[in-house]
């Protein structure tokens, strides 16, 4: 694929489907700014590339932090000049426990990095898009299935991701003015560390322990892509990517 001009931000970028998502913008010939909490994993993904490397940059990034996205952006303004596409892919999960029994410090972290997370990145991507030339780009928010229907005892979780279909339709109808879109894709059973215990078995709305099928993160990388490649004029608003046989429509 030619090098072509345009240079995206992938958050949550050292494994899975952020990893997924920034080498498939690599290959397609994107400028990739890779954000993560660990450098070690981030230079992996660079190096997982191969000669498309040469335009990746890894950034140890505290998505939660302002200051550190400040930074994120800063540097990928440094070396690459622009941002056409945020790709708001970093999260985290709590244990599946009882609602009563939630600790407080889970919850909020869930929330920091999901949701607060996902906020921060997104205005500085939007104070960049607004401001450059050619104006505008592509916010894609990372939400989930969860965001439509919560599983057993995932309530920081879900609401996390309840809240970014929010922000994704703030950012959407805040961004036209400036040429700037935003679209959600949500994800069902991708193969991430996050979501390996679906595949040995994860609880069900009646209390049951079911083995659940998956999906490659490539397939999930192929969706994140045609989203950020679609014209200016065009958003693809919402795309659910999921097993096909999951128990998610109807009663399982």
């Amino acid at each position: 694929m030619a090098v072509h001009s345009k240079v995206a931000v992938v958050t949550g970028a050292g494994t899975g489907i952020g990893k997924a998502a920034a080498l498939a913008l690599l290959r397609d010939g994107y400028c990739v700014a890779l954000a993560g909490r660990r450098r070690e994993p981030l230079e992996e993904a660079v190096k997982a590339a191969g000669a498309d490397a040469a335009r990746a940059l890894a950034v140890p990034t505290d998505v939660s932090d302002p200051a550190s996205v400040t930074a994120l952006f800063d540097a990928t303004r440094k070396k690459f000049g622009r941002v056409d596409v945020l790709f708001n892919n970093a999260g985290q999960n709590a244990p599946g426990v009882p609602f009563e029994d939630m600790p407080y410090d889970k919850w909020k972290a869930v929330v920091d990095t999901n949701l607060t997370g996902s906020f921060l990145c997104a205005q500085a991507a939007f104070r960049v898009m607004k401001g450059q030339t050619p104006r505008g780009g592509r916010i894609i928010n990372n939400g989930s299935i969860s965001a439509h229907a919560p599983r057993p005892d995932s309530a920081p979780y879900t609401a996390s991701k309840h809240a970014i279909t929010g922000l994704t339709r703030t950012i959407s109808l805040d961004g036209r003015k400036y040429d700037i879109a935003c679209c959600q894709v949500d994800v069902g059973n991708a193969m991430t560390e996050l979501a390996a215990r679906m595949s040995k078995g994860v609880k069900q709305a009646d209390g049951s322990i079911a083995v659940e099928p998956m999906i490659d993160v490539e397939d999930v990388a192929r969706a994140v892509l045609y989203m950020a490649n679609q014209p200016q004029g065009v958003n693809i608003y919402h795309l659910m990517v999921m097993a096909t046989k999951m128990p998610y429509a109807g009663r399982g």
